[in-house]
Parts: C-alpha cells; sequence; structure tokens
C-alpha cells in the first residue's frame, strides 16, 4: 500500500502529510519522505523498554518495503571462520558479469540490527549496477558480541576475500568496501587497518551516510535530533548496546573521524544525506580525507533522510542509487 501511495503526485501528498513542506537551514525535505514520516511515526517512544530483539524485528518489517531482488542476479553463501565461531558471508552475481572486481558490503542497523537479509535487494541492485561481485558480510550484532567483535568479524571477512581471491574468481587488488551507516563505519575502519598491519588495502571505499564519530559532537546530531526517522536517542541506544563503556567512543579504532593518520587510504565515494543527524560528521570526513592527500568525491542529497538507500520505493531514489554507482565504478575499476 506504501509504494501505491508514493506514486501521488507531491501536492497531494503534501496535503495528505498535513503540513507545509519541511526546510530546515535552506534544505527543503522531499515531499515523499515527508508523507512516509508521517505515515510512519514514532514506533518507539520509549527506547528503554525495546529490546534489541524488538527492534530487530522492527527493522525486518521495514526491509520488506524494499524493491525485490534484481532477477538477473543469484546468490549463495559461504561460511567464514573468525574468533570463536562462523560467520555468514553471502556473494551476489550473474551470469553478465565481466569485470574480475569485488566489493565486499557491511549493512548498517547501529551495530545492534540488521543482516544480510535487511540489506539483500540492496545488494542484488548494486551488483547488477556495478557490474561486478558483491559479498554481504553478516558480522555478528551487539549487545552480545560488544565492540570490537563486529569490527573484527568485518576484517576478517575481508582478509578471506582476499585470501579466496582465486576461487571465488575476483582479483585481490580489486577487491572494494562498502556500507551504509555503521556499516559506513565498518568499511572506512577496514581500510584504515588494512594501511596499518601492511596488508592490501581495499580498491575503494563506497560510505553512505556513514557513522564515522560515535561521540556524536557534530552540528547535525543536534539539530535534527529527531524527527527525521533516524534521532539522537536511537543514535545513543545503539551506542549504549555496542560499546563495552562510553570512554571507548573517543577511540579512534571505533570513530574513524578521531583518527590522526589518513593518508594513503583508497579512494572514497562519500554520500550523506540533508535530514540525517549523521549528515555533518560524514561530510567532515570527507573533508579530513581529502586534506590527507586522498581522492575524494563527496555528495550531499539534500532532501533525503537517513537509510534512503533502503527506500528505492521513493520516487526519485532509485535514480540517486544509479548515479552513486556510477561514480563509484569508475573508482572500483
Amino acid at each position: 500500500m506504501i509504494k501505491l501511495l508514493m506514486m501521488l503526485p507531491n501536492w497531494l501528498l503534501l496535503f495528505l502529510a498535513g503540513k507545509k513542506q519541511i526546510e530546515i537551514d535552506g534544505r527543503k525535505l522531499h515531499i515523499p519522505f515527508q508523507y512516509l514520516l508521517k505515515l510512519s511515526g514514532n514506533p518507539f517512544e520509549n527506547l528503554d523498554d525495546v529490546s534489541p530483539d524488538d527492534f530487530r524485528n522492527g527493522f525486518i518489517a521495514q526491509s520488506e518495503l524494499s524493491p525485490s531482488a534484481t532477477p538477473s542476479v543469484e546468490w549463495k553463501d559461504h561460511e567464514v571462520e573468525v574468533a570463536e565461531g562462523k560467520i555468514r558471508v553471502r556473494e551476489y552475481y550473474s551470469p553478465s558479469i565481466s569485470s574480475d572486481a569485488g566489493l565486499m558490503f557491511y549493512h548498517g542497523g547501529g551495530f545492534v540490527i540488521g543482516n544480510i537479509e535487511t540489506h539483500h535487494d540492496l545488494n542484488t541492485y548494486l551488483c547488477n549496477k556495478l557490474g561486478s561481485k558483491v559479498f554481504s558480510v553478516e558480522y555478528r550484532l551487539s549487545p552480545e558480541n560488544k565492540f570490537p567483535i563486529p569490527l573484527d568479524d568485518s576484517f576478517k571477512a575481508y582478509k578471506w576475500a582476499v585470501a579466496s581471491s582465486e576461487k571465488l574468481g575476483i582479483d585481490p587488488s580489486k577487491i572494494s568496501v562498502a556500507g551504509d551507516s555503521c556499516g559506513g563505519n565498518i568499511a572506512a575502519l577496514v581500510c584504515i587497518r588494512s594501511r596499518k598491519e601492511g596488508i592490501q588495502c581495499p580498491k575503494a571505499q563506497l560510505l553512505l551516510y556513514p557513522w564515522t564519530d560515535l561521540e556524536m559532537k557534530s552540528d547535525s546530531i543536534e539539530s535534527l535530533n529527531e524527527g527525521f526517522s533516524l534521532t539522537k536517542p536511537i543514535l545513543e541506544w545503539f551506542r549504549k548496546h555496542y560499546l563495552n563503556d562510553l570512554s571507548e567512543a573517543s577511540l579512534a579504532t571505533a570513530s574513524p573521524l578521531l583518527e590522526e593518520e589518513l593518508t594513503n587510504l583508497p579512494p572514497a565515494h562519500i554520500c550523506t544525506a540533508g535530514f540525517d543527524p549523521l549528515r555533518d560528521e560524514g561530510k567532515k570526513y570527507s573533508e579530513k580525507l581529502l586534506e590527507a592527500g586522498n581522492q575524494v568525491t563527496y555528495k550531499e542529497y539534500s532532501g533525503y533522510i537517513h537509510l534512503f538507500a533502503n527506500m528505492q520505493f521513493i520516487p526519485g531514489v532509485k535514480q540517486s542509487i544509479d548515479e552513486i554507482c556510477e561514480g563509484f565504478k569508475q573508482m572500483m575499476n
């Protein structure tokens, strides 16, 4: 039903939203997003009463609004050994792929929610548009597995892809990383850690509205602290469940924006959303990478909200994802 409603003209969606178009700091909220926010409301009014499983189930239900998987793309699962267990990595491929590049994808969800399935449709789309294999990593979640376990799992998955590249049919020097939200945090840290440990660095990095600073000190955290899906209280809830202690937020191994040595990192394509509390820290990270001499492209989608890549049923978003893929494809190859 929501997908059908989004086909209505903007003037009618704005009327149904019951208020004039929202404008903050010169940015106008994309009207279909404004109506979507009106429909969704606030499912968790008191986060103190919300368990991780409650939030996970809600996120899974939300992900079902995504478009169906791209028909031409197939997939299979691999098991990767990590400390004290195994994780799943899903490989997406298509008979039409001729490139030997690969992409490691780390899903968002504040390190607490999300999985391979919540980002399945997006990854089939990325595989098709980028023309390369995509490997979606199901790192272990917090609070059952607190910092730095999700990061360690993700780094181990990247090293597995490099070591298994011949078997996987990809060039180890052409493996890029990508992630949305906390997945962007992970992708950025995989690049930094690879350089520090002297192993093959990713070819490029795609960071979609990344959570780069767990100290949460940027202006947009305050100016957009509520009303736009992702809120400051939700971010604080994620952080509480992820970190062993709040002091860990100031560690560069948790917050890539706080890393002092950012030279010699892979080319980065960074995208933010204008109505996202993580907007400013994503931009700041792009600026720090550029100042350190790295190749960086940055774009803010000024009328969008957090997690827009998973909302291709919103008019205009699919075209934006196509634009992102076109720019990043050049970096990958």
